[in-house]
């Protein structure tokens, strides 16, 4: 190890390598990691370039030091966790934005810069970059690719896979690939940019990234509605499509557990403490003559007796008050706690009789567990939070029931945040064997040695 550490200060100069014991802490888990799962590593390197990054994984190959490259450590999978013996490496340095081309459509960035950057900058130029996330201002681009991001917008442009066209990766013994692709029409041979997005660092390390840009909305038409049940918000999702086509860009559906605590940790309340039922999140963006369309779905889904009340944002602050109530996932760590949570995904005409399945087979099991269950429903993806008081806390039987029943619902146990190592004992409920073998032998292709990133996504044994 000070071989490898004497060698990487050699080669990068010793402002781009860290050993100092709080910098370490500070880069041995992600978000969601318990600090019980944390992993120091030896090293935290911080390249400022792509030549540099090259440089770092050639001599960690050479030295045979397991490297696990790292972003914004918002991850919610455990997927930045190092390896024991490892290095971390961080892209922070590397977070500049290339170029803009309004006429293209596209943004040329290095991947340590920040979603919430990407998106301003963009802005600036008139232009708009999709993606959205709460943890905007600190997630990085590299991150997003790692773990196909999906985020608010999905049901209208796509997951972070839509929104790349070409990538620039290192691979495991330093050697870079080019493929900064900058045309939506390129068919020629193999996706290599599919490839890496989504592997988590496992496979490459993508350095730098082509962008798509889409024209700025015009407008943006909020509404809450209050529904009854599932099959509701099944049908308003039916006549939403139909009548707002292309500009219907959010559909955010809150089972009523979720709904009352967002309500209260938010204070956003606008159908009242009394209210009872599932809260809707509708958002349309477009032209200014959409407004009328989106005003007469509501009026229609009142008439076909969809909806038991419905607000419509006036303002800026009545839209920010309504994405509160959505936000307020950030506040179950905290407020409904101890919990398990998951981000997993069916067909949507089935989500909620697989809800109402997690519920009967959860209190079976738990006569005290409290679910809160809320999602972009129209892209199929769910998050559940299941609470109960009993000692020790059950995470394992929990993750086993709710993966279980995802899987008898053909369901995924990973609709946007990736695999990490919380899920990698449960891919077999949504890959076959013969779809893991595949990605094994991609795997040992690209990373013969298994030196990035190891022990992430494929099942441990």
């Amino acid at each position: 190890m000070a071989a490898v550490l004497t060698a990487l200060t050699g080669c990068l100069g010793a402002d781009c390598v860290s050993v100092d014991a709080a910098d370490l802490r500070g880069h041995a888990r992600d978000w969601q990691t318990d600090p019980a799962d944390a992993v120091v590593p030896i090293a935290v390197i911080r390249p400022r370039n792509t030549a540099q990054t090259s440089a770092a994984l050639r001599l960690c190959a050479e030295h045979h030091i397991p490297l696990t490259v790292q972003g914004g450590l918002t991850g919610l999978s455990g997927g930045a966790v190092p390896a024991t013996g490892g290095v971390a490496l961080s892209l922070e340095r590397m977070n500049r934005i290339i170029d803009i081309d309004p006429v293209g459509a596209t943004m040329t960035v290095q991947c340590g810069v920040t979603l919430q950057q990407v998106q301003q900058a963009a802005d600036t130029e008139g232009m708009f970059f999709p993606l959205d996330l709460g943890a905007r201002g600190s997630c990085t681009i590299g991150g997003n690719i790692g773990t196909n991001a999906g985020g608010n917008r999905v049901l209208r442009y796509g997951m972070m896979r839509d929104l790349v066209l070409g990538v620039e990766v290192v691979l495991a013994d330093g050697t870079v690939v080019n493929s900064m692709n900058r045309m939506l029409k390129n068919n020629s041979g193999y996706d290599l940019r599919g490839l890496f997005i989504g592997s988590e660092g496992t496979l490459g390390i993508v350095t730098q990234a082509v962008l798509r840009l889409f024209d700025r909305p015009e407008t943006r038409h909020t509404a809450l509605c209050l529904v009854s049940g599932f099959d509701q918000a099944a049908r308003m999702l039916r006549l939403a499509r139909s009548q707002l086509g292309l500009t219907l860009s959010a559909y955010e559906l809150m089972w009523p557990k979720f709904f009352s605590f967002a309500s209260e940790t938010s204070g956003v309340r606008p159908f009242g403490l009394a209210a009872e039922g599932l809260g809707l999140l509708i958002e349309a963006s477009g032209a200014a003559r959409d407004e009328a369309l989106f005003e007469n779905l509501m009026e229609d889904a009142f008439n076909a007796q969809l909806l038991v009340d419905c607000v419509i944002a006036q303002s800026l602050h009545d839209t920010e008050s309504f994405w509160n109530l959505r936000d307020a996932s950030g506040d179950l760590r905290t407020h409904f706690w101890p919990n398990a949570n998951f981000d997993v995904s069916a067909p949507t005409g089935k989500l909620g009789d697989m809800v109402d399945e997690l519920e009967r087979r959860a209190a079976a099991r738990w006569p005290d567990v409290q679910i809160a269950v809320f999602g972009h429903i129209a892209d199929g993806n769910i998050h559940i939070a299941a609470k109960t008081d009993v000692k020790p806390f059950p995470l394992r039987e929990i993750e086993q029931l709710v993966y279980g029943l995802v899987g008898d619902f053909n369901g995924s146990i990973s609709a946007e945040h990736g695999i990490g190592l919380a899920k990698r004992d449960y891919l077999h409920h949504t890959r076959s064997r013969e779809e893991i073998a595949v990605m094994a032998r991609i795997k040992h292709a690209l990373d013969p040695h298994d030196r990035l990133n190891p022990g992430k996504i494929f099942p441990s044994g």
